[in-house]
């Protein structure tokens, strides 16, 4: 076993584990056994990346999310974009526009002012590239040891048009399974970074603002059913997650995924498989097998999707199963994430 894999957790419930912030079965445990029954309502049991409602007669979507990285900076991004990428991605896996963002630092004692000055300027610049502005926040400082660092919460706000009904419940029979690109550059920049790896090729996050990519993909077809951005857990569990909710299988096939080189060789020498590795500039999508074709020629047009295509499709099997068809032609099942394979990817 890598050393770079957690062990699978043990049996005991009664405590926190790493893998509950993994996106992976952990996670899905805590959501089921804690919050859904005390938080449970329509739009929280969809278990979506967003909230999709109405108010004053338009709808909007809403959504939070936390950035706890380590470390701060890696190559492609740092913490700041990467708050902006994320949230932004995940209003956009919802079919919206993003509009407003708010953002609250939660600070270590002794965090060197030059550190927290570069976040902000480099989470202000990715906002103002991303089209979006950050209207409200929120400052705390806590005990040195007791923040290791910087983390970043933001909640994101945006506009979704009349029509568009994206939820991962809603996949089908035969419906496409649509990737538009390479997978594991994030979390192998985030290890390379943290554990002072060198790669003879390196490897930097594929971390990036998918709303305008989103809004192609919406203009060229309307049988788009669900979008998901496979980021905690990689596309194994985001997956696994869309066959859950919507009570059907999925099959991809091996040689349909592409896996840059380096990432492959990364992955390969430290024990990861690349189907769990965290992404957070890649999407997901499960859309009508009639529009696949348009879906992914729009992709193709956008630089965020240059190397879309279709790795798969929704069966009926039994719900909730998700298997990969390998290089060699074997079929064997792809589970949710046990434990965690990288640990503060996001």
């Amino acid at each position: 076993m890598s050393i770079f894999t957690c062990p699978l957790p043990l049996p005991a419930r009664d405590r926190i584990l790493l893998g509950h912030g993994s996106g992976g079965k952990l996670s899905a445990e805590l959501m089921r056994d804690i919050f859904l029954p005390a938080l449970s309502n329509p739009m929280l049991d969809r278990l979506d990346d967003q909230a999709v409602f109405a108010a004053g007669g338009v709808r909007l979507a809403m959504t939070t999310d936390s950035f706890v990285v380590k470390p701060l900076f890696f190559r492609g991004g740092d913490i700041g974009s990467l708050a902006v990428h994320g949230t932004v991605n995940d209003l956009a896996m919802g079919g919206a526009t993003p509009l407003y963002l708010s953002a609250a630092f939660i600070l270590e004692e002794g965090l060197a002012m030059d550190t927290l000055r570069r976040v902000t300027e480099s989470l202000a610049q990715a906002a103002r590239e991303a089209g979006v502005r950050v209207i409200t926040g929120d400052t705390k400082v806590v005990e040195k040891g007791s923040g290791d660092g910087l983390f970043i919460n933001t909640t994101g706000i945006g506009l979704v048009p009349e029509r568009v009904e994206l939820s991962a419940d809603r996949a089908k029979p035969g419906d496409a399974v649509i990737l538009s690109g390479s997978i594991g550059e994030h979390g192998i920049a985030i290890l390379a970074e943290r554990e002072g790896l060198e790669f003879e090729t390196p490897v930097g996050s594929d971390s990036a603002a998918l709303h305008t990519l989103v809004a192609e993909m919406l203009a060229a077809a309307r049988g788009i059913r669900c979008l998901r951005d496979p980021t905690r857990g990689g596309v194994s569990s985001t997956l696994n997650e869309i066959a859950r909710q919507s009570k059907v299988s999925i099959r991809i096939e091996e040689r349909a995924i592409t896996v840059r080189p380096e990432v492959q060789g990364a992955c390969e020498l430290l024990g990861l498989d690349p189907l769990y590795v965290a992404n957070e500039g890649k999407l997901i999508a499960i859309v009508d097998p009639a529009q696949a074709e348009a879906v992914v020629s729009a992709m193709r047009r956008h630089p965020l999707g240059e190397g879309a295509g279709i790795i798969g499709s929704v069966g009926d099997g039994p719900p909730g199963l998700v298997t990969i068809r390998t290089a060699l032609g074997t079929v064997r099942i792809v589970d949710m994430l046990s434990g965690d394979q990288l640990p503060r990817i996001c």
